[in-house]
């Protein structure tokens, strides 16, 4: 049941109303008065519906049965367009939708904020104004990707509301819940990142794919870019890609670790950001030194972090890296942490990170450094990664990555100060 004092026309409500109608016909004019001259709707007939619609909702604003009988009206003259439409071009059901969204704002305006009115209509023009180009994209995503992120947002929506929140193993931050909450938190990051390197970064952008790179996974990244260096490619632009990607490993460390614990982030940001500028500088400086820079070839999208079998399979390693962190802590203490988080940064040093942000250590520097000697021990593993696929070509960024490890370990060491 509606309020009275929910449905009265104020002169701000109205102002409103008559401006953003004006604004979605005009756009509505604007794309359809060449491909379709004969239409229904447009820059006078949208302000009048969306009058309509405010006058008929505020006559009857408990039952809005008035509304309903307008908005019936609207939908009748609309059908009879579509029956009298000379050919099936003309046909376009934005038409009809477009007309009814405009009567829609006269309740809108009428029962909500100003600031509701603004951004439906402001939506639904600039969805209206892209329709060519999301037609492009649409044509240009494979079906498997559309399937992958469905069944993400099954996880999102539907899986993550309804699992419990119930720990088992005695652990609080091991619970179903938790668990998918750290597989979405770690592949949303990726995703962001994978779906600009294909479908957004421009052509030849080769720097900005090893950022994006970093951001998805600088492990991944070290080793491809390394192979591609042994087929052939110029070692110059290659080399500062990799340290690029390194450098925002911290950035993507530090992003995860402030969603689940703002006050272990707190500890980190210093270190995390100086090690994230000594790594532009190492890049800066590894491609300063190089004799013959070139361009390289772009680097190619990475593989879709939604897939169910990644996520399974992160999903384990983060109940294993858990368990393991917690009976290091209680058999061996701050040693048994900081010594297994020099053996995880020989994998992925993600379902560490957030089985340390999620735990509960009450001793926040501590728990920082056993975060920074994973990262460094991972910059290790890339380095090796580095020599081993790409070669003595390799050498000046496998040097780089060496030396921020260890300055992560020289940041780690800082904090027992």
């Amino acid at each position: 049941m509606v309020s009275a004092a929910a449905t009265a026309i104020t002169v701000q409500s109205l102002v409103v109303l008559l401006g953003m109608a004006l604004f979605f016909g005009l756009a509505f004019e604007n794309f359809f008065t060449h491909r379709l001259p004969q239409r229904p709707g447009g820059i006078r007939t949208f302000p009048m519906l969306a009058l309509a619609g405010a006058a008929c909702f505020v006559l009857e604003p408990r039952s809005g049965l008035i509304f309903a009988a307008g908005l019936a009206i609207l939908g009748l003259w609309l059908f009879a367009y579509y029956r009298s439409a000379a050919t099936d071009e003309q046909r376009d059901f934005v038409v009809p939708v477009c007309n009814m969204l405009a009567y829609l704002l006269g309740a809108l305006a009428v029962t909500q904020a100003p600031w509701v009115v603004v951004s439906v209509t402001v939506a639904a023009t600039l969805l209206l104004a892209g329709r060519t180009r999301l037609h492009a994209i649409a044509q240009t995503v494979p079906i498997e990707e559309v399937f992958t992120a469905g069944q993400f947002l099954l996880l999102v929506g539907v899986a993550l509301p309804l699992l419990p929140d119930i720990p088992f193993a005695g652990l609080p931050e091991l619970t179903p819940h938790r668990i998918l909450l750290a597989v979405i938190t770690v592949s949303t990051l990726s995703y962001v990142s994978y779906l600009l390197t294909r479908y957004v970064r421009p052509k030849g952008a080769t720097l900005l794919a090893a950022i994006l790179g970093g951001l998805y996974s600088s492990t991944a990244t070290t080793v491809v870019l390394a192979r591609r260096s042994r087929g052939g490619e110029p070692a110059d632009d290659l080399s500062t890609e990799i340290v690029l990607a390194t450098a925002f490993m911290y950035v993507r460390v530090l992003t995860i670790v402030v969603l689940f614990n703002v006050q272990l982030a707190r500890a980190l940001a210093i270190p995390l950001l100086s090690l994230f500028v000594a790594g532009i500088i190492a890049a800066w400086i590894v491609h300063a030194v190089s004799r013959s820079p070139r361009p390289s070839t772009p680097l190619e999208a990475p593989s879709n972090p939604l897939q169910l079998g990644v996520a399974v399979v992160f999903a384990l390693l983060f109940v294993a890296v858990t368990l393991a962190t917690n009976l290091a802590r209680v058999h061996y203490g701050r040693l048994g942490v900081d010594a297994l988080a020099a053996i995880v940064g020989f994998t992925d040093i993600d379902p560490f990170v957030l089985s340390i942000a999620q735990g509960n250590i009450s001793v926040h520097l501590e728990v920082a450094q056993a975060v920074l000697i994973a990262s460094s021990s991972n910059n290790v593993l890339k380095g090796i990664y580095a020599l081993v696929f790409g070669g003595r070509r390799m050498l000046q960024p496998s040097l780089a990555l060496f030396a921020l490890a260890l300055c992560t370990v020289g940041e780690a060491l800082l904090m027992n100060r």
